[in-house]
């Protein structure tokens, strides 16, 4: 057995925080997603422990950031280098959220001192983290509740008011706890995994949890999708027999909830290695489904029902992923609206006479929710909004919007832990 090396108590935890250092170097510096980043394997070297800290570690910098820039503001001069205010910022989280301070400086100063370009300023890291370790969790305490950035916030205050958007900032900072979607029993399996049952049937989990040592997960009794990312499949209300199309399925939620109804289904996404995730849930839960990799422009067919959630800004999903609106500035929506308009007309020409189609965004901005379907009703006049199938149990009536859709917001359910937010809407093609 090999003896630890005089190094290894100082080093304890310098892997993890190292790694999510440079998670948010990519994310701030780059533009890049940490799911992207997740994806390409950078945490794949660390322990998994480790590998659950430094995603830890980077996730909740992001949710603390301007409280942590606050914090750290008044022992700096100006901005050091982005790699070494992202190791002060990881630092002063930990510490104002009560880490020990010994181990966290030791490890920050560590992770400075060993790059090559920034090296010299470990002695500017030790001084400025010593500062926040006296009198800075208190500091933290009297900020506000951190506010998503500016070129963000100003589109979602006209849409919904200053008063909502703070409730969604606090649904930021709070994060999102964990919901399930059942196979069968809803009501069985919160039982079973010691969960709360939603009010629209999911099951939320509010304690952190290992997601694969939960009984039922072996034998596919549920998956995990935001209670919110449910409604759209239950809103569609599939039948045994009938044909649907899970259009942009990955990561395959709605496809599970579709199978699970006994629908002939095919679930279509762009990406291969995305379905590769839909694949091995529908193994796992023993469901069937066609799976096919393809643009979902140019998918051909007739269907009796067509689910489509198109891709969109992602803005209503920032209480599960932070980053977004740090490696994102908004540039890109004007073209995902085409796209959502385009994916809208061409799914018109996969349904049946009579069939019905689902949009849905996990979208906050009105653009790619109450807007692309009143422009859609406006361009096929054989379309029709049914508001009924909105009368799901748990839906307030409250949420159904002027056009017959549904918006969901995070600042829903405060004491339940809010839910993501998405636009969705049943609409149904004439006979």
């Amino acid at each position: 057995m090999t003896k630890p090396g005089p190094n290894a108590a100082r080093d304890v935890g310098v892997p993890a925080r190292r790694s999510a250092i440079y998670l948010l170097d990519q994310i701030m510096g780059e533009g890049k997603l940490m799911a992207e980043l997740l994806a390409a394997g950078t945490l794949d070297r660390l322990s998994p422990d480790d590998r659950a800290r430094a995603q830890r570690l980077a996730t909740e910098t992001l949710r603390g950031l301007e409280r942590a820039d606050r914090v750290l503001q008044k022992h700096l001069q100006k901005p050091p280098p982005l790699h070494v205010r992202n190791a002060l910022r990881v630092g002063t989280v930990e510490l104002c959220q009560g880490a020990a301070a010994h181990g966290v400086v030791n490890a920050m100063v560590s992770i400075v001192g060993k790059h090559k370009r920034y090296g010299h300023l470990k002695g500017l890291t030790n001084a400025v983290l010593r500062k926040v370790t006296d009198g800075g969790a208190a500091h933290w305490a009297k900020l506000r509740v951190p506010r998503v950035p500016k070129w963000l916030r100003g589109p979602l205050v006209s849409a919904w008011g200053p008063e909502a958007v703070a409730g969604m900032e606090s649904a930021q900072f709070a994060g999102a706890p964990l919901d399930l979607t059942a196979r069968g029993d809803a009501a069985a399996v919160a039982a079973q995994v010691d969960g709360t049952l939603l009010p629209t049937g999911s099951i939320r989990l509010h304690a952190p949890v290992q997601v694969s040592t939960l009984p039922g997960f072996n034998g596919g009794e549920w998956w995990v999708q935001d209670a919110a990312a449910a409604l759209p499949a239950r809103i569609l209300n599939a039948q045994a027999g009938e044909t649907v199309l899970d259009l942009c399925a990955a990561p395959g939620g709605k496809t599970l909830q579709l199978a699970a109804a006994g629908a002939d289904v095919t679930a279509l996404d762009i990406s291969e290695g995305r379905l590769e995730r839909v694949r091995q849930n529908l193994i796992r839960t023993k469901l069937q489904a066609k799976v096919i990799a393809g643009d979902a422009l140019e998918v051909t067919g007739q269907y009796d029902a067509v689910l489509l959630d198109a891709p969109c800004s992602a803005t209503g999903t920032l209480r599960r992923h932070p980053d977004l609106p740090h490696a994102k500035d908004g540039s890109e929506f004007g073209t995902l609206i085409d796209q959502q308009a385009r994916m809208i007309d061409h799914a018109m020409t996969l349904l049946k006479p009579g069939g019905r189609l689902v949009f849905c965004t996990c979208s906050l901005l009105p653009d790619e929710g109450e807007v692309q379907v009143e422009e859609a009703l406006a361009r096929h006049p054989g379309l029709a909004i049914d508001r009924s199938a909105l009368d799901q149990p748990g839906v307030d009536p409250a949420w159904i919007t002027e056009e017959g859709g549904l918006r969901l917001r995070p600042d829903y359910w405060p004491d339940l832990g809010g839910m993501d937010g998405f636009y969705i809407a049943m609409l149904r093609k004439g006979a």
